[in-house]
């Protein structure tokens, strides 16, 4: 009958203010986006492992560079379970060099992008809204732009010397602005929105402004950046190091391993010195690369559904 049917619940102010609509999180949203694509799961899997690798591997090997062993110099890879990836001329184990490599290079490029970041968010979001930091950048920025940045670090370098630190100098005394210039455009975006421009009409302040009001809206875009200055920073002091300018051999990175191993790329028997700290350089950029572009695109709103 009609009782049963129907229920009156009368005239509820507060009820008539709920909107019926399903709960939205973004981090929940993200996180779904990310793993609907099956190449940002095996992209992450990959980084994972090469990261567990990297940092747990050399903790249980205890690898010294060139305190290998005079009788096992040019093992032959997947000869020996003892070296399965064989050794170099100085004896040391190829797998453990590569993981020590790695660990290392990683941490390096860690480092230096999280600085750049740092440096260049902090920057670009006062260059985009206050006026006075606008000039001040700006010249600075049409200043440096114009000096090649591996100028600039080739003299730091051969200046100071090639250590970790110096390394870290070397690649962020001048990146950080770059980002900080292209963080500025999209700052100039978002500042002058309706909602920003009702804000400061209600008296926010500056500081609550940049991290409430626009910092959020660019969380796609400072994702993208890291994902691509973390490979960008492993293959810059690869390429530094083949070049004679970056880590000697007796510090144990991915370049100073691939250096070592160049003057043997072209031998059948000794390739596999060069090849293989190769092979593990691209998997960490590549993986690094998509799965950071995989995040950047989850991270972005208007791919949520």
């Amino acid at each position: 009958n009609e009782d049963e049917l129907f229920v009156v619940i009368g005239n509820n102010t507060s009820d008539s203010e709920k909107i019926d609509a399903p709960r939205y999180s973004y981090w929940r949203s993200v996180i779904r986006s990310f793993f609907k694509n099956k190449a940002n799961i095996i992209a992450l899997s990959l980084l994972i492992l090469v990261l567990l690798l990297a940092y747990i591997q050399p903790l249980f090997s205890g690898f010294e560079r060139m305190q290998g062993i005079e009788g096992e110099k040019n093992v032959p890879p997947f000869t020996t379970w003892k070296h399965i990836f064989g050794t170099d001329k100085f004896g040391d184990d190829i797998w453990s060099l590569t993981w020590a490599g790695t660990q290392f290079s990683l941490t390096l490029a860690f480092v230096a992008t999280a600085i750049n970041m740092f440096l260049g968010i902090i920057v670009g979001a006062l260059w985009g809204y206050s006026k006075i930091c606008d000039k001040i950048f700006t010249e600075l920025y049409n200043i440096i732009a114009n000096v090649p940045s591996l100028v600039v670090t080739i003299i730091i370098l051969y200046s100071l010397g090639t250590t970790f630190w110096n390394m870290i100098i070397a690649m962020t005394c001048t990146a950080w602005l770059g980002i900080g210039y292209s963080f500025r455009t999209q700052v100039i975006i978002i500042r002058d929105r309706d909602y920003n421009l009702a804000s400061r009409c209600l008296g926010t302040g500056t500081f609550r402004m940049i991290t409430h009001n626009i910092l959020p809206f660019l969380v796609s875009i400072i994702v993208t950046y890291v994902s691509n200055y973390l490979p960008s920073f492993i293959g810059y002091e690869v390429f530094l190091s083949f070049i004679g300018i970056g880590f000697t051999k007796e510090i144990p990175s991915l370049g100073s391993a691939i250096d070592v191993g160049k003057e043997f790329m072209l031998l059948p028997d000794k390739a596999h010195v060069f090849w293989i700290p190769v092979a593990i350089s691209a998997i960490v950029t590549i993986t690094l690369y998509v799965a950071g572009q995989g995040l950047a695109d989850a991270s972005d709103p208007r791919n949520h559904r």
